[in-house]
């Protein structure tokens, strides 16, 4: 904060300079060529907290945890709120809507969300007694947005806006098991059916769908991919992960699988090929005094990539240490981290979420914690 407040009085003092002005300028801005040709030369990015963001919500509005957020192609966030409130908290406020819009700034432009028409809620885990279990959201090349809860028996398309369903594959209430509940022995079935959707990513070659169905321990355990219809073209299973908490694939068409508690992330060409793993063997800050280690969420929970062409580096969740952890995307190594526990600015309580916006800015959203937080890249020094 000083160095800006330094460099206004400067411009103001010397009023009429353009060179100074464009001095200025030079020093308050990261220069975007510059952090590209870095990340060319494999320095690892830096970030600061940006502490206006979000600025306030309106309406006295109480949210829940976030399953998850996406950013459209204007670089407004969508995010996902699960409305577990605690009791006594909506004595104080009204409770916010599913679906919360922000645009780059943090403020709210738009909010929607049908509790009819998203999986119903189910007993809460952390905060309220209940909660809706939005877990994940995509914007397709149409700027249209995929949600998907878990538990979760579909996957649902919206326009931009919420107002209209487009297109919903499967169906609510109804799991991929023997019984067609949750309850039941999940068949991993050649068919468009789920368990617990944890991630959906469309093809913008030619309209595939893809779908991490396998948050849930318990549950199916695979990718699938659906053509643009719905329907089914083929899967790979993957059996000896309890969570398959996170898919995405890059623009080289590699595929990566986050492995929750089994702290690895797993590459696979898109016909489910397996091509390597990246093993992350975490450990705690304080060694508990009996010696026996125990996870906290897993040390890859959810990944996004840069936004540079080469997609040079990944930013993967880390709830066991509480950080984002930066990896060199081609490597698997990590090259630097972000945050620590905490409730202040810039530090976690359980992230769950992170996306990552045109200009590289990243976006990190809490379950327990029920904030949104957002990093602003550093010149390398």
């Amino acid at each position: 904060m000083r160095r800006h407040v330094f460099v206004a009085d400067l411009a103001s003092a010397l009023a009429g300079s353009p060179i100074v002005v464009t001095l200025a300028a030079c020093l308050c801005v990261p220069s975007l060529w510059s952090v590209a040709d870095s990340w060319a030369q494999g320095i690892a990015p830096r970030y600061e907290v940006d502490v206006t963001f979000p600025q306030p919500l309106p309406d006295l509005w109480v949210t829940g945890g976030f399953g998850g957020h996406c950013i459209d192609a204007q670089d407004h966030l969508l995010l996902l709120n699960r409305q577990d409130v605690l009791d006594g908290e909506l004595n104080s406020g009204h409770l916010a809507p599913l679906m919360i819009e922000l645009d780059p700034t943090g403020k709210v432009v738009h909010s929607w969300g049908d509790p009819n028409l998203v999986e119903g809620t189910v007993a809460g885990l952390r905060n309220g007694p209940i909660q809706f279990r939005l877990h994940t959201c995509h914007f397709d090349a149409d700027n249209n947005v995929w949600i998907a809860s878990s538990p979760g028996g579909m996957i649902q398309k919206y326009i931009h806006d919420g107002s209209k369903l487009l297109q919903q594959i499967g169906r609510k209430g109804v799991f991929d098991t023997s019984d067609g509940t949750i309850k039941g022995t999940p068949l991993n079935s050649n068919s468009a059916r789920f368990t617990s959707p944890a991630s959906i990513q469309v093809d913008w070659q030619n309209g595939d769908i893809y779908i991490a169905d396998g948050e849930s321990r318990g549950g199916n355990s695979r990718i699938m991919v659906l053509d643009a219809n719905g329907n089914f073209l083929r899967q790979w299973r993957i059996t000896d992960m309890d969570s398959v908490h996170c898919m995405a694939f890059a623009n080289d068409g590699t595929v990566y699988v986050c492995n929750r508690y089994g702290n690895q992330i797993r590459l696979y060409d898109k016909m489910g090929n397996f091509k390597r793993t990246f093993d992350y063997l975490w450990q705690p800050a304080t060694v508990p005094a009996d010696g026996k280690i125990e996870q906290s969420g897993g040390a890859t929970v959810a990944l996004a990539f840069s936004r540079d062409p080469a997609q040079t580096f990944m930013f993967v969740v880390n709830q066991n240490n509480s950080r984002i952890d930066i990896v060199e995307r081609q490597s698997g190594k990590i090259v630097s981290t972000l945050g620590q526990i905490g409730n202040l600015p810039g530090q976690f309580n359980q992230p769950h979420s992170v996306a990552v916006d045109s200009q590289n800015n990243l976006y990190i959203v809490e379950n327990r914690g029920r904030r949104i937080h957002k990093f602003t890249q550093k010149p390398n020094p």
